[in-house]
């Protein structure tokens, strides 16, 4: 599999955090709202869709700050 370049490492990131983000927070508030039954399935898809559309571009445009505060609380070398 070829790797893409290091400047689509935010996109990319954006796109997998987002639609994780998207899908098991989606489930849970779907299941928490209306349970779990034979229309579940549909109800967690189209949360989902709604949800997706939302979060990817947020997380785009949060993902660089966030790596920025990061790194102003997390040290790069042991002391």
């Amino acid at each position: 599999m070829a790797a893409l370049p290091t400047r689509f490492y935010t996109p990319v990131f954006a796109l997998f955090m987002s639609c994780m983000m998207s899908l098991l927070m989606s489930a849970l508030v779907t299941f928490m709202n209306t349970g779990i039954d034979a229309g579940f399935p549909q109800r967690w898809l189209h949360a989902f869709g709604a949800a997706w559309v939302v979060a990817f571009p947020l997380v785009s445009f949060i993902a660089p700050l966030a790596h920025r505060l990061t790194r102003l609380l997390v040290r790069s070398k042991v002391d």
